[in-house]
């Protein structure tokens, strides 16, 4: 028996080890989740919707994502995402699905595409996966510039390159992609003939500084990813959607169709509901409760406050001993702290990512106290 040599690349998670460690501490902090402890908006779960409401909400939807949800989000998201017509939109199953779409459509086995690292983890998988090759392209704590940030890109283009992904607000690190990053990387982009995939769904959770949307400076050339996860606390619904070229939109629908086929409709009533509703205020009142908890996380490690995001993303080098990284995470995880290894984002085998809103933020605080002491801090 055989399977996809693609897979060998993929690492499997290392969470079964650790969780089944962590479940015998007398509390669990998952930290290592990417998720909020937020409820999302009132009136908008799933409990409040109903088949005499919404005929057919248990039923198959649009491949391209019910009228309702599509026609809000043409209406609400122009100003931001610039221009863009019903042939540029497609509804998806959440972002994840919707990269990992959107990577079939546009990479050959042996193709490359340049990561902005550190980055989130599944987008690597989403290459491998099709037969891509990934080429890292440290970049947060590492360019200064945006002609530094443009020459990491340079130097890690090859001649199989076809897409550069890009991610701010930072999954990791929290880190916003200035105006002057963003043109700059833009216009090598065109210079080559490259793809981008503007990872965004953590836009509405900025505050140290402002979020600049991709798409408008390279609408030919930029497939934006959104996500009702992330903006209205709807991470179990699977809902979010991609904005592109008409053409790319119509090569990646083919992908969906024979994969997730349509998003589901519960969740995209769910996320109409929102986006058309209380979902705009309930995340501005989420962006200040999170800039707080996170500014509290970082104070007490010692490491610089995120920009917008809903995690940390540092160095542990120092409190590492013969075991390496994998030693220090099976020590938190004895006293119940789950954390991310930095391995997930690329060349990072020192460093180690926290979500500040996956608990309540009491409780996020009492995980931080226990790793600021496991790391001497």
């Amino acid at each position: 028996m055989k399977f996809s040599a693609y897979l060998d690349a993929i690492p499997a998670s290392v969470y079964s080890k650790l969780g089944a460690i962590a479940s015998r501490a007398p509390k669990v902090y998952p930290l290592h989740v990417g998720d909020t402890y937020r409820q999302p908006p009132q009136g908008c779960h799933l409990k409040d919707l109903n088949e005499e409401a919404l005929p057919g909400l248990h039923r198959y939807g649009p491949v391209e994502g019910i009228p309702a949800l599509r026609q809000i989000i043409e209406e609400t998201r122009q100003g931001q995402l610039g221009a863009f017509g019903p042939e540029h939109l497609l509804i998806t199953g959440g972002a994840t699905p919707g990269l990992s779409a959107a990577v079939a459509a546009l990479v050959n086995p042996g193709d490359e595409v340049l990561l902005s690292s550190p980055h989130w983890p599944l987008i690597a998988g989403a290459v491998r996966v099709v037969g891509g090759r990934v080429i890292e392209v440290p970049l947060y704590g590492v360019a200064h510039s945006a002609a530094e940030a443009v020459a990491a890109f340079e130097a890690a283009r090859g001649p199989r390159a076809v897409a550069i992904y890009l991610n701010t607000p930072s999954n990791p690190t929290g880190r916003l992609a200035p105006r002057a990053w963003l043109e700059a990387i833009v216009a090598f982009a065109r210079q080559h003939d490259l793809w981008i995939l503007s990872d965004e769904v953590y836009e509405d959770y900025a505050w140290g500084g402002e979020h600049v949307y991709t798409r408008p400076l390279a609408p030919e050339r930029t497939i934006s990813a959104h996500s009702f996860s992330k903006a209205y606390g709807m991470a179990g619904n699977r809902c979010g959607y991609l904005v592109g070229p008409a053409e790319a939109i119509a090569q990646i629908r083919k992908v969906t169709i024979h994969s997730l086929y349509d998003a589901p409709t519960g969740g995209q009533w769910a996320a109409a509901r929102a986006l058309a509703g209380p979902g705009p205020a309930w995340a501005a009142e989420a962006r200040t409760r999170y800039a707080q908890i996170g500014a509290r996380a970082a104070a007490r490690l010692g490491v610089e406050a995120p920009q917008g995001g809903t995690f940390l993303f540092f160095d542990v080098a120092e409190a590492l001993d013969a075991r390496g990284l994998d030693g220090l995470l099976e020590d938190l995880a004895h006293q119940g702290v789950l954390v991310a290894p930095g391995a997930s984002f690329g060349p990072w085998p020192t460093h180690i990512r926290l979500c500040f809103t996956a608990i309540p933020p009491a409780e996020v605080m009492e995980g931080v106290e226990i790793l600021a002491r496991r790391l001497g801090r």
